[in-house]
């Protein structure tokens, strides 16, 4: 049997017996003897599958349905748009617009419909990024962070914000490595500041235009990047 079909096979057993996250598996014989293959393939399809978070294998204990996370996904991600960019691609950017896709359709769906709660908590986010700002930028990213997955928490769809933390994960990994233009931390502040503006007032198209200026001036920054050396340390200069 096909190293594809016994990992199929193995998916569709979780599926049909509804097994949650850390929920046990059959042992590795009952898994041959279901499969009607052998060990080595049995453990093959296990390690495959292991790679995609699908299953866990805990050595000694047994193997275990796995966190399902979309880490594979940040993985992929990350590592196809480092490639592009040393190949002279526009990864980079096209990653960026993925996102600026998928943020700027959400937006305009919360203006007025966020929690005063959220409001709150996205206005002192804000406030903390302006101290941030002030005092040169330290701890920006993880506040910039922060605002925006509680901007789109209200919409309450769990897939959802995790695709958006795969997202954020995959490009500013990338923007890390390959360098670039810092952005002036109070230009970020002031246009996080517009976007949650916008949404508290029920301004839907001015949502929209905040969210589309913060990715452009984003992409206005990429395109001072340019590939170095992949086998050079990342504090190295050239």
């Amino acid at each position: 049997m096909a190293a594809r079909d016994l990992q199929e096979r193995i998916k569709k057993l979780i599926v049909d017996r509804r097994l949650p996250s850390g929920a046990p598996l059959p042992t590795e014989p009952e898994l041959m003897e279901y499969l009607g293959a052998s060990r080595n393939s049995v453990r093959e399809a296990l390690k495959a599958l292991q790679a995609m978070g699908i299953v866990e294998i805990r050595h000694g204990f047994g193997t275990y349905v796995g966190p399902m996370s979309l880490a594979p996904m940040i993985e992929g991600l990350a590592f196809r748009t480092v490639a592009g960019h040393y190949r002279g691609e526009d990864s980079l950017l096209q990653l960026l617009e993925l996102r600026e896709a998928v943020e700027t359709g959400l937006v305009s769906r919360l203006a007025g419909r966020i929690p005063e709660s959220d409001l709150i908590e996205l206005d002192a986010l804000v406030n903390r990024m302006e101290q941030q700002a002030a005092q040169g930028g330290a701890g920006l990213a993880d506040t910039d962070r922060a605002f925006h997955a509680t901007l789109y928490r209200g919409l309450d769809n769990v897939l959802l914000g995790e695709v958006l933390e795969a997202f954020w994960d995959a490009f500013h990994r990338v923007q890390t490595d390959l360098g670039g233009a810092p952005q002036d931390p109070k230009i970020t502040c002031r246009q996080h500041r517009d976007i949650l503006d916008a949404v508290r007032s029920d301004d839907s198209v001015r949502a929209e235009e905040a969210i589309r200026e913060h990715f452009g001036n984003i992409r206005a920054r990429l395109s001072t990047t340019h590939p170095q050396d992949p086998h050079m340390r990342h504090n190295e200069r050239v």
